[in-house]
This record gives structure tokens, sequence and C-alpha cells, in this order.
């Protein structure tokens, strides 16, 4: 029965931090005013992530290794790290969001 010798690591497992998300989060960090960072748990569909989230509600999510790794960027880059499933998501980043689906597309 070979269905059951299947492999652990097959295509779209969820995987850890790659170069380019630490880099596309130092970038978003870097470019905005008053980012915070939210660690979001690992669930059986997405890997752990990270969301920054600018003062005016402007956010991005990129996956992270651990939350070590989340405290470590955000001592890093100087913002705080919370965790989203004792916090929340911050109102901003909602409205942010609203607002930006009710915009008509500018391409």
């Amino acid at each position: 029965m070979s269905f059951l010798r299947r492999k652990k690591s097959r295509p779209g497992t969820p995987r850890g931090a790659q170069r380019e998300d630490i880099a596309h989060l130092e970038e978003f960090a870097r470019t905005r005013r008053g980012v915070e960072a939210y660690v979001e748990p690992q669930t059986n569909v997405t890997a752990m992530t990270v969301i920054l989230i600018a003062t005016d509600g402007e956010w991005t999510r990129r996956r992270i290794g651990s939350p070590d790794d989340a405290r470590k960027l955000g001592q890093r880059l100087g913002m705080p790290v919370y965790d989203v499933a004792a916090v929340g998501y911050p109102t901003r980043m909602r409205e942010w969001s609203r607002k930006r689906a009710a915009r008509p597309d500018q391409t």
C-alpha cells in the first residue's frame, strides 16, 4: 500500500520564513511609520506568520519561523511584537482593509 508511505515534505507543505520574506518585512518596517508586529499561530493550512501593521492601518503578512524569530525581528527593527491570539487585530487594520476593498481598482 504505497499511499501509506507518503513523504512528509511534499509540494504545498507550509514552510518557514525565507530570505525574501524577511527582506520584505524589513522594507515595510523601514518605509512606514509606527509599525507593530502581530504573530499569528500556525494552522493546518498555513505556516506561522507575522503581520506588520503601520499607524495608518496598512499591513503586510509573511511567514516567520517561530515566535522567537518574530521577537528578534521586532527587537532588531525597534517595534513591539504582540501575539494576535492574545490581543487580537487592531481596528485600524480592519478599517484600512475595508477602505482598500471599497476603492475601485487603480491599475
